[in-house]
C-alpha cells in the first residue's frame, strides 16, 4: 500500500486505496524492447556445423561397411572409389546382399545435404535400411567417429 506524503490535518498518514501503475507500465514497455530486439535475432539464419556429436560411441561391428561421400562428390565403398551408378552392386558385394547389415555412411563437412539424402534414396531403394551417420566425437575433432569405428 501506498503512503500520501502530503500534510492534512485530520491524518497525517493515511493510506491511498489507489494501485500504483507506474511499475507495472515500466515492466509492461521493458518486456516491449526485449521482444523487439529478440524477435528478429531468433529468425536470422544460424550456420550449424552438424557433423559433431556428443553421442556415445556405439561399438564396432566385426567387419564394418563404410560408404563415403567425398568433398568433390565422389562415392567410396569400403576403400574403392565408385560412381553414383555402380552403388548397388558395390554395396551388394560389401554386404554379401545382406540386406539387414548396418551401413555407417560418412560425409565430407561440405557436402551438400542434399546428396547425403539422395544417397540415403538409393540405399533405401536397395533394401538397406540400416544405416548410421558416422560423425567425429565433440572435443575431438581429429580423431575417432562416434560410432567407433576407424576411417
Amino acid at each position: 500500500m501506498a503512503v500520501s506524503l502530503s500534510s492534512s490535518e485530520t491524518d497525517d498518514h493515511a493510506e491511498i486505496a489507489e494501485i500504483n501503475v507506474t511499475p507495472f507500465i515500466d515492466v509492461i514497455l521493458v518486456l516491449l524492447i526485449i521482444f523487439m530486439v529478440a524477435a528478429p535475432i531468433s529468425t536470422v539464419d544460424v550456420p550449424v556445423d552438424l557433423p559433431a556429436s556428443a553421442a556415445p560411441a556405439t561399438p564396432r561391428p566385426e567387419k564394418p561397411v563404410f560408404i563415403t561421400i567425398k568433398a568433390d562428390g565422389n562415392l567410396v565403398v569400403g576403400e574403392r572409389e565408385i560412381g553414383w551408378t555402380s552403388l548397388a552392386s558395390e554395396v551388394g558385394i560389401a554386404t554379401s546382399l545382406k540386406k539387414d547389415m548396418r551401413l555407417f555412411l560418412r560425409a565430407d563437412k561440405t557436402v551438400p545435404y542434399g546428396e547425403i539424402m539422395r544417397l540415403f534414396d538409393a540405399l533405401r531403394a536397395e533394401g538397406y535400411l540400416k544405416v548410421a551417420l558416422v560423425a567425429l566425437e565433440r572435443g575431438s575433432a581429429s580423431s575417432s567417429p562416434a560410432t567407433g569405428a576407424k576411417p
